[in-house]
């Protein structure tokens, strides 16, 4: 199976997890979401939810039809058939943020990617984002076509990086 890979805006945006999972609850703080723990489940807490994480496997089923039943993204960890997104592995360096995933097939061999993969970011890399972050309203008023703006910034990324 292959997933659309995207990431997402939560700031401000409701998100459940049900269990302990520390490092679960601040990733998505640091994401910006109104994060709500629970131990227990109950079909109201999914009330104006976007996004269900469920780290209590024994509560999984429930939740997962449940949450889709009302359309709400869900991930049961390590249970692949009741997940309708998965987490990759990541690394983050300023603003790069390396997502390694094997489709749920081997997390460890996504994290092994991800930590070969992460070794080849820099710090000449984290300033390179941004200073093309800081560039990137002048691009876009100076260069009228999509196809311009991103020859621009291929070439001043290859000019940096050369």
């Amino acid at each position: 199976m292959q997933h659309y890979v995207a990431c997402l805006d939560l700031t401000g945006r409701r998100c459940l997890v049900v269990g302990r999972s520390p490092s679960k609850v601040r990733a998505l703080e640091a994401a910006g979401a109104d994060v709500v723990v629970a131990d227990t489940y109950g079909p109201e807490l999914l009330d104006d939810v976007w996004l269900v994480v469920v780290v209590d496997r024994e509560q999984g089923e429930r939740v997962f039809a449940d949450a889709s039943a009302r359309r709400i993204f869900c991930n049961v960890e390590d249970v692949p058939e009741l997940c309708t997104f998965i987490l990759p592995a990541l690394h983050r360096r300023g603003d790069i943020t390396l997502a390694v995933s094997t489709g749920g097939a081997s997390p460890a061999l996504a994290q092994w990617l991800r930590d070969l993969f992460a070794a080849q970011i820099g710090f000449e890399h984290e300033q390179l984002a941004g200073e093309l972050r800081r560039i990137r309203p002048w691009v876009k008023k100076t260069f009228d076509s999509y196809e311009e703006r991103r020859d621009f910034f291929r070439d001043a990324v290859a000019r940096a990086l050369n």
